[in-house]
């Protein structure tokens, strides 16, 4: 089929909640996908901050065809070697001692938000109040929503779970004031991606730590934008040398299929008992070989040590065209999660560059965000650099 057949055939039978642009992609390898008429494209947005590794990158696709050849699913009723891996890996690697597999970032919060209610009840205490961010992004189920420091993201669907209280992000001062007696924890991401890719101060984190170890809260990260190395370490918790009490993971944690993972301290991970959360197909076999071929990657072929030296690359190239182009105000960011804000609508930027062969994202209407795979190449920087330059050239 054609790029025409395929919008036309999903305009007719798809529910239009997704407003898709004109693009219709068949085939991808590393930081290049194609589309249904054959035009290239550098993807500098990984498919929404999902492909990692570059699509169809050979360690996660041998990972999927040899577990193809197995078994495709285990039922959570019973052991499943590539779970019992994945869980290793993630806790070996982290602060955690116990991890929930599923199969989305919402799923990996809601399972966050529920433990965190059933910490709360412990003793008879009652607590089941949870702080976010103004400008955060947490799911779209309804207790994500809610969640969610976004009003336009809850429009329709009341009414909403309580127990959600919202203040500015950043601001340690505004979350120790909202504080009350039902509050049992503080849930952030640790940089807001769908928020503007906002970078809070260094000590952020810590304070939050020192909040929650004072009041006896926990302290809920939500990395499924930031985890799996997109800043530059594995999670965006370590560069502020903190230890969370629950992290939530997705998006690059599959290389490109749908997986999420929440994990958990051993004294929080106590709340949730046999029969209080379940998933038929989180900890999917399938999966979880693709996340253990993911981790693997990401920690022995110098991945991460890539993405810090081309994140610095990208972000001073964006620098060069700040100082050329008046359009663009800031540039911010951590590793390859990186945003330009602009002085105008970014939308009409990222059609333009689109146009010219570079796949961007815009982010709260006025904020580019570049976010290409951590397997990136210098001269994949360059030649997106060189776009997004002709494009705002004028």
């Amino acid at each position: 089929m054609t790029t025409a057949d395929i919008i036309a055939r999903s305009d007719r039978y798809l529910i239009p909640v997704y407003a898709r642009a004109p693009l219709a992609i068949v085939r991808g390898e590393g930081t290049r996908v194609w589309d249904a008429d054959g035009r290239s494209y550098l993807d500098f947005f990984s498919s929404t901050v999902v492909t990692a590794l570059g699509h169809c990158h050979p360690a996660v696709v041998a990972a999927i065809t040899a577990q193809a050849h197995r078994i495709l699913h285990v039922s959570n009723l019973h052991y499943s070697e590539p779970q019992a891996r994945l869980a290793e890996l993630l806790v070996t690697h982290s602060f955690a001692d116990r991890v929930f597999v599923c199969n989305s970032g919402a799923e990996a919060n809601e399972a966050a938000i529920k433990l965190a209610r059933r910490y709360g009840q412990r003793d008879g205490g009652g607590r089941f109040e949870i702080i976010t961010a103004l400008g955060s992004f947490h799911g779209r189920t309804l207790a994500t929503i809610t969640a969610t420091g976004q009003e336009k993201v809850r429009v329709g669907f009341e009414p909403l779970p309580q127990g959600f209280r919202y203040v500015p992000f950043d601001d340690v001062a505004a979350v120790e004031a909202a504080l009350s007696r039902q509050t049992v924890a503080i849930m952030v991401e640790p940089l807001q991606g769908e928020g503007g890719i906002r970078v809070p101060q260094p000590d952020y984190l810590r304070r939050l730590r020192e909040l929650c170890d004072h009041h006896d809260l926990l302290l809920v990260l939500d990395e499924v934008q930031t985890g799996m190395g997109r800043t530059g370490p594995l999670f965006a918790y370590e560069r502020a040398r903190v230890k969370p009490d629950i992290v939530t993971l997705a998006k690059g944690l599959g290389g490109g299929v749908p997986i999420g993972a929440m994990l958990a301290t051993e004294r929080v991970a106590k709340g949730f008992d046999i029969g209080a959360h379940a998933s038929t197909f989180g900890g999917n076999a399938l999966t979880n070989a693709a996340a253990i071929a993911v981790i693997e990657t990401l920690l022995g072929e110098g991945v991460l040590a890539n993405c810090e030296r081309m994140g610095e690359r990208l972000r001073a190239g964006l620098e060069r065209l700040r100082d050329k182009h008046a359009i663009i105000r800031d540039v911010r960011g951590q590793g390859l999660l990186l945003g330009a804000e602009l002085a105008k609508p970014a939308a009409p930027v990222v059609e333009r560059c689109r146009d010219a062969g570079l796949i961007i994202n815009a982010t709260v209407q006025t904020v580019l965000r570049l976010t290409p795979p951590l397997t990136v190449t210098a001269d994949e920087i360059d030649e997106g650099l060189a776009i997004l330059d002709r494009v705002l050239s004028p």
